[in-house]
């Protein structure tokens, strides 16, 4: 089975997607890229069911399939424009509800906790086209410069990622600072505040501090904070 790997890594990626309730039904598509071959989640299909097998290869080149029996996700334009503009390693899109009613009623997702720097900051909403048209390719190109995720009007949210993990996990950051911003907006009406976005120099002091500690990385304790730790 051609890039067997990938498609089963697909099948894992929308059942975990499904099991944390980013994704309903058929709703939303993903893909993983290797070279110049892509594979990617059938039309139709319940993205929670899939199986390795059900995923379809298409040519980065001009989306035509090299295998697999059912017909790739129609939103193909969109999945080959995200690559040639990137050159990431996998694509993520879901309707998932909280992304998808900010993309209702704003233009972004402003940068209100420092987790979202990983995403580029700020989360962008990409204007409206008709699902699976060119149109809408274009846009999500324009609202993905720079960034790792952004979302879509009337439509949902989409992340890239070097490999097919971090584009899920990206999808899912992206869903969590829309249910945080969507919360911090609730609270706003209430107290009259809006809610504070970090500055440039508290994104900068963010950076640091998270280059010079590796920061989301495990790492074993040393002998002296061992002592330490067992001292207090």
């Amino acid at each position: 089975m051609l890039l067997s790997e990938e498609r089963h890594a697909l099948a894992e990626a929308g059942a975990r997607l499904a099991e944390r309730g980013l994704v309903i039904g058929t709703s939303g598509n993903l893909s993983v890229r290797r070279d110049d071959l892509v594979a990617v989640t059938p039309t139709g299909g319940v993205i929670s069911e899939l199986t390795a097998e059900q995923m379809t290869v298409i040519r980065l080149e001009d989306g035509a399939v090299v295998d697999g029996d059912l017909a790739p996700t129609s939103e193909v334009p969109m999945h080959l424009a995200v690559y040639r503009a990137t050159g990431t390693g996998a694509i993520t899109h879901t309707h998932a509800t909280t992304s998808t009613a900010i993309g209702l009623v704003a233009d972004e997702i402003p940068l209100v906790h420092y987790a979202m720097l990983s995403l580029g900051g700020s989360v962008r909403v990409a204007d409206y086209a008709c699902y699976g048209t060119d149109a809408l390719a274009a846009l999500v190109v324009k609202a993905l410069e720079f960034k790792q995720a952004a979302l879509m009007r009337n439509h949902g949210s989409i992340a890239i990622g070097s490999k097919l993990a971090k584009a899920v996990d990206n999808l899912e950051l992206v869903e969590w600072s829309a249910q945080t911003y969507h919360q911090a907006l609730l609270a706003s009406a209430v107290t009259g505040r809006a809610p504070r976005e970090l500055n440039q120099a508290e994104q900068e002091e963010v950076i640091m501090v998270a280059l010079s500690t590796n920061y989301g990385s495990t790492k074993k304790i040393s002998d002296g904070d061992s002592a330490e730790t067992t001292e207090q």
